[in-house]
């Protein structure tokens, strides 16, 4: 393939769920060997929007607490997520504080177990329009800055002066405040506002947010609007406060970190510097291309176009999970070579001209790391079950 359409026509997907060094080897393998930058993760799909975002207001791509720091915050916001059924370990710490006497604010446009369960009821429920995830961070800051509610000190020694500026110009007017929001959100002016004077002065603020927010087209402008918020009343920089994401799998962070996406080397090192580059092409001992290359949907739309012919997937099922199926399919179909690594016959298998097996979690040997960016180790707990043995 490489030979007939050129280098960049072959790529590489990687899984949040592959350890640290399959992640690696993979995103070597396409740069190193295959000649090209094409190759992404199942993070373009879940959680792109928080390393944007986050790394645009705050300048690092990872939440700002440790998961104990919840046990000292005194308001905790929940936006898109669902911690009781989506990440229970978390979410028992969480009700500790609750039933000890934080308030809660959930943002979902469903009534989540936290709304209201045994010893548990949230102080608000701000039941939002799907899609209107934007406007409703917006209303609650416009809330926080007209009422002067800010926190002055920690603005004008931790922001800088003309951003917030611009930024408060903007939010400040009345297409933000939460009347006007109340007509394309659903959620009720009085509710906004008494959710954001709660969240204001209640003491330390944590949010916490899931793939509600993040899989939307607008999902990195509302991670810089949660971060704006954070910023604007200060709840940086101790425990209890912050912004955390709680990410989709297990090594979401992880696979981030090691240079999964097409623009990144590992430890979010950019593909056009040249001395970053140059250490990578001494240590690999091949010469790497300075431009980007190809994300998980440029890639559908290259195959479909003729110029992106084989794929190599590994741990992540594009034709179950990824938006628009029919495309994905029709990419897949397109492709003259599709390898599958995965631990089943999973959809894109049915597309595949090759399928390699792979290994769970309880046979792998290697790290993991996660939303704390805490290094986990994990050793075999058992003898891999497939493949080829001695």
């Amino acid at each position: 393939i490489q030979a007939e359409h050129g280098r960049g026509a072959i790529g590489g997907i990687t899984s949040s769920r592959c350890t640290n060094e399959e992640v690696y080897v993979v995103q070597k393998m396409v740069r190193a060997a295959f000649g090209n930058n094409n190759v992404d993760t199942c993070a373009r799909v879940c959680h792109s929007p928080t390393g944007y975002g986050l790394s645009v207001t705050l300048g690092t791509s990872a939440g700002t607490q440790d998961f104990k720091s919840v046990e000292q915050a005194d308001v905790i916001l929940v936006i898109g997520a669902n911690p009781t059924d989506a990440h229970p370990v978390f979410a028992s710490r969480m009700k500790k504080r609750l039933r000890a006497g934080a308030k809660l604010i959930v943002i979902d446009p469903r009534r989540i177990d936290l709304v209201r369960s045994p010893h548990i009821s949230a102080a608000h429920h701000l039941q939002l329009r799907p899609g209107t995830n934007v406007a409703v961070i917006n209303a609650l800051a416009h809330v926080i800055i007209t009422e002067g509610l800010a926190d002055s000190a920690f603005i004008a020694e931790r922001c800088e002066d003309d951003s917030f500026k611009r930024w408060a110009d903007f939010i400040s007017d009345a297409s933000n405040s939460p009347e006007a929001v109340e007509a394309v959100s659903g959620v009720p002016a009085q509710d906004l506002r008494d959710a954001a004077r709660l969240y204001a002065t209640g003491g330390n603020g944590a949010i916490y947010y899931g793939l509600g927010v993040t899989e939307h087209s607008q999902g990195s402008s509302m991670v810089m609007g949660m971060a704006n918020l954070a910023m604007a009343t200060g709840n940086f920089g101790r425990d209890g406060v912050g912004i955390s994401p709680l990410r989709g799998q297990n090594n979401v962070q992880g696979s981030c970190d090691m240079g999964s996406f097409p623009h990144e080397f590992p430890g979010y090192r950019h593909v056009s510097d040249d001395i970053v580059r140059g250490a990578f092409e001494q240590s690999w001992g091949r010469e790497l291309l300075a431009e980007p290359g190809l994300r998980i949907p440029n890639m559908f739309s290259a195959a479909l176009d003729g110029s992106f012919r084989g794929l190599y997937v590994q741990g992540e099922d594009i034709a179950q999970s990824d938006p628009d199926s029919h495309h994905v399919l029709a990419a897949l179909r397109a492709m003259d070579c599709v390898i599958v690594q995965d631990l089943f016959v999973n959809e894109t298998a049915a597309y595949a001209h090759v399928f390699l097996p792979g290994t769970s979690f309880l046979e792998k040997d290697g790290t993991f790391i996660n939303a704390e960016r805490r290094i986990n180790r994990v050793r075999p707990a058992m003898p891999e079950k497939q493949g080829l043995s001695e």
